[in-house]
């Protein structure tokens, strides 16, 4: 299997780096949000062939049993913000008869794996703009009820699904998604949580 990984930052994925350099596993560093992930993307699968996206990163979790550190395999991920207002209610471009927001992992090739199967499946969604302010955070958990939030993850799930590619989205949670506080945050569980995980499926990936 011809496999990509695709994260926003190096430092989510050092570790997994420095691990896989005997693999045949292929990274890109996409940057930090939809449109640099979406470029770089873009850019790499006009000159190579995959038969497989793993999209990976840290998130937040608007499920408070969801704790930071827990590894979860997101099974549907919507553009949450792309549409329009319509005075007090929101219209998705699905409404406006524009196209679709939300997109779906394709990994039947990848559940025959432990690493994988065993994953805590989750609904997410893309956002410009992470939440950190209570009354959006309760108008988005009341029109989507997501479990988690990334700033990357549909647009590679669209990206896959343009392309006919198997494609898998696995998050560590960082935070709790509320009123901003980063002194709560648990970016480093996250991060190594995120490596064990990727380390041992690559493992098992090429067992």
């Amino acid at each position: 299997m011809k496999l990509l990984v695709v994260a926003a930052t190096t430092l989510e994925i050092e570790p997994f780096l420095q691990a896989i350099k005997s693999k045949p596993i292929d990274v890109l560093i996409g940057g930090v949000g939809m449109v640099p992930t979406s470029y770089e993307l873009g850019k790499i699968l006009t000159t190579n062939k995959y038969d497989a996206l793993l999209n990976v990163g840290i998130a937040g979790s608007f499920d408070p049993d969801i704790e930071p550190g827990t590894v979860v395999r997101v099974k549907t991920d919507i553009f949450s913000e792309l549409g329009a207002e319509d005075d007090n209610t929101f219209l998705s471009i699905d409404d406006m008869g524009f196209g679709n927001s939300t997109y779906h992992e394709s990994v039947k090739s990848f559940m025959k794996y432990h690493s994988v199967s065993a994953l805590k499946e989750v609904r997410g969604i893309t956002v410009n703009t992470v939440h950190g302010n209570l009354t959006s955070i309760a108008t988005v958990s009341s029109r989507l009820k997501p479990e988690v939030e990334s700033m990357e993850g549909a647009a590679v799930f669209y990206a896959a699904q343009k392309e006919g590619i198997g494609c898998l989205q696995v998050r560590s949670i960082s935070n709790l998604v509320e009123k901003r506080d980063r002194s709560s945050w648990q970016v480093q569980l996250a991060i190594k949580n995120l490596n064990d995980w990727l380390i041992g499926f690559s493992s098992e990936l090429f067992s």
